[in-house]
């Protein structure tokens, strides 16, 4: 479990620090990657095309683990993200990733899942829900 960890650890600092450290020593040759709103990466080579070329237009600026869930081939790991882009936007939210690993310890399967960190209740003014009128986020 630890070193399914230190993997998952490693992956994070790469983008915090926007540097290739050993994309192809962590995902193996035919992993897949979902991001939470929609892209697919197909294989170690175009996973690191994407690293390379997104942290040319953005910067993570937080990317913190909250806790880890094993299981016999999986692992879950809950995190909080944030990113500015040189376009000015702002990317802020809660997220899980399900990572599959090899028997290699290699991460063949890695899917992201989002979640909006402004939360509210809309039952805060009684039993009819009152929604925010604001846009749906891509997650």
């Amino acid at each position: 479990m630890e070193q399914r960890e230190a993997v998952i650890c490693l992956w994070f600092e790469m983008w915090l620090k926007k540097v290739d450290l050993g994309i192809t020593k962590l995902f193996s040759d035919g992993a897949v990657y979902v991001e939470s709103w929609g892209p697919r990466y197909e294989g170690a080579a175009k996973i690191k095309l994407w690293f390379d070329e997104w942290n040319r237009r953005g910067t993570v600026v937080q990317w913190e683990i909250k806790q880890f869930i094993h299981s016999e081939k999986q692992t879950i790991t809950e995190w909080k993200f944030k990113a500015e882009m040189d376009s000015g936007s702002v990317e802020e939210f809660d997220g899980v990733s399900l990572v599959e690993w090899s028997q290699e310890g290699k991460i063949v399967f890695l899917k992201e899942f989002g979640c909006n960190i402004h939360n509210y209740d809309p039952y805060q003014a009684g039993d009819k829900p009152q929604f925010r009128e604001e846009a749906t986020l891509w997650f």
